[in-house]
């Protein structure tokens, strides 16, 4: 079928809105009309994989027009939400782990879907997917095990940025860090995913839960979210560094850390913040920490840091979980996204690179 999608052909262009064929589902997959889909980082990252043309997009939800012939769990006018791709017989995915499939990179910043093909064309020739959906277009044809069931009475709007980067900061706390309710969390990093990580921190009532950011709209709304300290890292005594300013509200550092940004001197903050035996959680894809140093007894200090790839999260169970909470009031989500129409998603992703807007999420509505 032909649909409109956001073509990208050269990493520095705009979206261009152009005549795509889609195929039709598979046995095993379904044909989506899209309502919505988020922005996110990733999709910045996907214009420099080097493939054009390609169709980015990879937090998207809808309402489902078609089945292939084996789709049992869902119906045509189901409302779901997207979430990553993965090849399901690996043996990640059949320990139910899919988001360390052993094909990851492949499927999801390769191009082509589980089968090795795109579900794009233009003129014959393939157009490359993202993240086996591709998000930013009318319609997609999508894999049952990639997609979750919502309630039809939620705006899947405010669902849309689940499928990565909500359950990517929201899975690190409740999914990875597991922290008691009298422990203690930093949050380096004020975005979606960073202010995911602190409702979340609320939901499972840490104790305090310190944002580390610089902007003071950005940190108000941190602590409106569930954040009880603040720093500004920009408005900092001189001398003093993040982590001594978060020791110091923490009483000698916090049980866990979270970097958001993958800056180097940020995850090296994020690390010297913590106290003995803390546990330091990386979301983002970092670089070189140049001049990496621990600080006064921090080696004998036992700290962990670990990585989690996409919260740690089977959004099939996850989802659902955090959709609950939102439905609860528990986990407001609607605080840090704006709505853009379809047709101004250059300037969502303009609004969204220059920090004016938090999340931004573009409806086909």
């Amino acid at each position: 079928m032909k649909m409109k999608a956001a073509v990208v052909r050269q990493a520095t262009d705009p979206y261009k809105f152009e005549e795509v064929e889609l195929a039709e589902p598979k046995n095993d997959e379904v044909l989506v009309r899209i309502t919505a889909s988020g922005l996110c980082h990733t999709d910045e990252f996907g214009r420099t994989l080097g493939m054009s043309p390609i169709v980015l997009g990879h937090e998207g939800a809808g309402i489902i027009e078609k089945l292939g012939e084996n789709v049992k769990d869902f119906a045509v006018g189901d409302h779901v939400a997207f979430s990553y791709a993965f090849c399901g017989h690996c043996k990640s995915c059949v320990q139910g782990r899919p988001q360390y499939c052993e094909k990851f990179n492949e499927i999801n910043f390769g191009g082509v879907g589980a089968d090795g093909q795109s579900k794009l064309s233009q003129n014959g020739q393939p157009v490359a997917m993202f993240f086996g959906q591709s998000s930013f277009a009318q319609y997609a044809t999508i894999s049952e095990e990639s997609i979750v069931k919502i309630d039809e009475d939620v705006d899947l709007a405010m669902i849309a940025p689940f499928g990565c980067g909500v359950q990517t900061g929201a899975g690190a706390v409740l999914n990875t860090l597991h922290p008691h309710v009298d422990e203690t969390l930093a949050v380096f990093g004020c975005g979606a995913v960073g202010f995911s990580a602190i409702m979340a921190a609320k939901v499972a009532g840490c104790r305090q839960i310190i944002a580390v950011g610089g902007n003071e709209h950005s940190l108000a709304l941190a602590k409106e979210l569930g954040a009880t300290d603040v720093i500004n890292r920009k408005q900092l005594p001189a001398g003093q560094t993040m982590a001594q300013a978060v020791q110091a509200i923490s009483n000698g550092g916090v049980n866990y850390a979270i970097d958001t940004s993958g800056n180097g001197n940020m995850i090296q903050n994020a690390i010297q913040s913590t106290c003995l035996n803390g546990k330091i959680v990386l979301l983002a894809p970092s670089g070189e920490v140049e001049n990496f140093d621990f600080g006064k007894d921090v080696l004998m200090a036992y700290r962990t840091v670990i990585g989690c790839c996409e919260g740690d999260s089977n959004p099939k169970i996850f989802i659902p979980r955090l959709v609950q909470l939102y439905k609860e009031g528990r986990f407001p989500i609607d605080k840090i996204i704006t709505k853009y129409p379809f047709e101004q998603l250059e300037q969502a992703r303009e609004d969204s690179n220059a920090g004016k807007v938090i999340k931004a999420v573009v409806t086909m509505e």
